[in-house]
């Protein structure tokens, strides 16, 4: 009896100590894998497509497609003149893509990545999304100011909303008949009526400056937008209300946000990421920074593995300034474009 009393004993300390030893290494975030793709130019956003399990990368001219969970390239959406953003419908069978130098959109086959069909838009097309509620997709165009409205099904334009400002970013859906854009030039939220695609509110930020990435919490109502004064800005999404801001990297583009760990990801071009937990519905903190590349701005996420991936490239020699470029930004090193997922093991 005495040594099964001990055998006993010893099971539960083994296994406490193990669920010790995994708590603690599931808690920080770490580089998971890095893949080097190659190739030449520069990149901007990326998707992950998690029914399809694909993962979208920008990259000058053309969209890398890469098995999520391997990283083995998948394959190669060409010829779309710097490209900015992707979105991917699962259930339609179709992605689209945000074209920058040509004002275009360009329709794509999920199967077989070849397009279908490539669509006019206003001016510099950046950030888009498919929202669920209105069966429609929204481009956000950056120089235009302005929003083109798509019919992924039909390839047709729906219509165009005004939306102010001169440097339109990225926004998001609430699911329920409202999308949030940021305007970086004016430090605002736009709000969008989806159903008679006209802006119904803004929202004031301050003290957030030059809004980039936004995310949301539907659960608890929270917009979460991050800013180049180095702010994540949290909003109440009902009412507009700032309900606590966060300090963050600095070149921060892009931000998502996981449901099931309450935590709010942002990607500084600075070469890191910002991990904030929001502790309750008003109370956040900023729990982790974890070191990325220069230049890793932008940031997709997988529901399913609770990873985030980002896209980065080596930088070489600046260029010396001149009178027609007097802020020369560093240049890329051919070949050495990569993509990084990081998570927690």
């Amino acid at each position: 009896m005495k040594t099964l009393i001990v055998s006993i004993a010893s099971f539960f300390l083994f296994a406490g100590c193990m669920t010790n030893a995994i708590a603690q290494k599931s808690e920080h975030f770490q580089l998971i894998k890095k893949t080097v793709i190659g190739g030449e130019g520069g990149w901007d956003y990326l998707k992950v497509d998690t029914e399809n399990r694909r993962l979208y990368v920008s990259h000058s001219t053309q969209v890398e497609v890469l098995n999520v969970d391997t990283h083995e390239k998948v394959g190669v959406i060409p010829n779309l003149q710097g490209v900015h953003g992707i979105a991917t419908v699962a259930k339609k069978g179709r992605g689209i893509t945000t074209n920058g130098r040509s004002n275009t959109a360009t329709i794509f086959d999920l199967k077989t990545l070849s397009p279908i069909v490539e669509v006019p838009t206003g001016k510099n097309p950046d950030d888009l999304l498919y929202d669920n509620f209105s069966d429609r997709v929204f481009i956000f165009n950056h120089s235009g100011g302005d929003a083109t409205v798509v019919d992924i099904t039909t390839g047709k334009v729906v219509g165009t909303i005004p939306l102010g400002g001169e440097a339109v970013e990225a926004g998001v859906s609430d699911e329920h008949g409202t999308i949030f854009v940021n305007l970086e030039d004016i430090n605002e939220i736009a709000l969008i009526d989806t159903k008679t695609l006209t802006v119904k509110n803004r929202w004031k930020i301050a003290p957030g400056e030059e809004p980039t990435g936004i995310a949301i919490d539907l659960e608890n109502h929270r917009l979460f937008t991050v800013c180049h004064n180095e702010w994540m800005i949290i909003l109440d999404s009902d009412n507009g209300k700032i309900v606590a801001q966060v300090p963050i990297g600095k070149r921060v583009d892009g931000v998502v946000f996981d449901p099931s760990t309450k935590q709010a990801i942002c990607s500084n071009g600075e070469g890191s990421i910002t991990v904030v937990q929001e502790i309750s519905a008003n109370e956040f903190k900023a729990v982790e920074t974890v070191k990325t590349e220069v230049g890793a701005r932008t940031i997709a996420f997988d529901p399913k593995t609770h990873h985030v991936f980002v896209s980065t490239a080596q930088y070489g020699e600046t260029p010396a300034a001149t009178a027609e470029n007097p802020r020369p930004r560093p240049k890329i090193v051919p070949g050495t474009f990569m993509i990084l997922e990081l998570g927690k093991k």
